[in-house]
């Protein structure tokens, strides 16, 4: 017996919901109105604890260490590894498993970052108790300073007090959006204190997307023996052999002082076809005066320049000579687009 097919939930036609839509509205809406408040503190009681845990995190010798449990400590594993990624050595410790030898981690030049909304977390009770006994400078981000956290800490970076975006006022939501806020504000603040430089990113990003991103085209260019080169004078014969060899589609042209002066591409050889093709000079056949960059240039740059030329290939050049070569398909490999 033939059996309709089902459709499968993913194949089902869904139709916006109206109810949903309020609720996924109404919790961006508060979480916004948390992060209002959280700046609006930056201009009141916040400034004068927030610059003190700049300064302080600023002159340490030694790394930050930052700890927290559940989702404060979500929170805090990202705040380490932002801290980390833009010039400020940093880590994470997990409040759980400090009191299980962890603690060796930490040393007196250290400065120590505690989050915990309510400040009451018991599993921080081993950490602040280290801190104060071994005088580690103790940053607190917490909702209450005049919680035990807060009483401890040398700076107490007090978050103002905003609803969840729960209906129920339980799940985290924007509580732990603006601890996160305010830990990359500390983060970028250091940043800019510490002069990192997007060659400095360079450094502590070299693969993926973002290390690509500050790639220079001198990072990734084809140099030495492998530049497609001429010189003026040569015969087509002979370009035709170096072109084939070198496999970049193109011929640089140089003069008698080694400045490029000319290409020949693909379109030129069309162009140029004639009995006596293979005879004639390369200074006959060659396209003058070609667009050329400097290996300085973002890799990003020479893509969009390439593409928005519509070619494939680039003379690199110093000082008027050829230095390299590079094709939107290596920039395209190293993830530059």
């Amino acid at each position: 017996m033939h059996m309709p097919s089902s459709l499968t939930l993913e194949d089902r036609p869904l139709r916006p919901s109206d109810e949903w839509i309020h609720s996924a509205a109404k919790t961006i809406e508060t979480e916004r109105a948390a992060l209002t408040a959280l700046q609006a503190s930056l201009s009141n009681g916040l400034s004068v604890p927030f610059s003190r845990a700049v300064e302080t995190i600023s002159q340490s010798k030694g790394r930050v260490i930052v700890s927290g449990i559940g989702k404060s400590g979500i929170i805090g594993t990202k705040l380490a590894a932002t801290l980390a990624s833009t010039g400020t050595p940093a880590f994470f410790v997990h409040a759980s498993e400090a009191s299980h030898g962890d603690l060796g981690m930490i040393t007196e030049d250290d400065v120590v970052i505690a989050l915990s909304w309510s400040g009451e977390t018991q599993e921080l009770a081993s950490l602040l108790g280290f801190t104060r006994r071994f005088k580690v400078p103790l940053i607190a981000i917490t909702r209450n300073a005049s919680s035990a956290l807060g009483k401890a800490s040398d700076i107490c970076l007090t978050l103002p007090q905003v609803p969840e975006a729960c209906p129920h006022g339980l799940a985290p939501t924007s509580s732990t959006l603006i601890q996160l806020a305010l830990g990359d504000a500390l983060a970028i603040t250091l940043l800019e204190a510490k002069g990192f430089t997007a060659q400095d990113f360079k450094v502590y990003h070299p693969g993926g997307k973002l290390g690509a991103s500050l790639m220079h085209v001198k990072d990734i260019m084809h140099t030495g023996d492998h530049l497609p080169l001429g010189q003026v004078g040569m015969l087509m014969k002979e370009a035709l052999v170096l072109m084939t060899q070198k496999s970049f589609g193109v011929l640089g042209i140089t003069d008698i002082n080694a400045r490029l002066i000319g290409i020949i591409t693909d379109g030129d050889l069309r162009r140029h076809i004639s009995p006596d093709f293979l005879d004639k000079k390369v200074e006959d056949v060659m396209t003058e005066n070609p667009k050329t960059i400097s290996g300085d240039l973002l890799a990003p740059s020479a893509l969009e320049m390439m593409n928005s030329m519509r070619i494939s290939s680039l003379f690199i050049v110093d000082a008027g000579k050829p230095v390299g070569i590079i094709r939107t398909l290596d920039l395209l490999n190293v993830g530059a687009a």
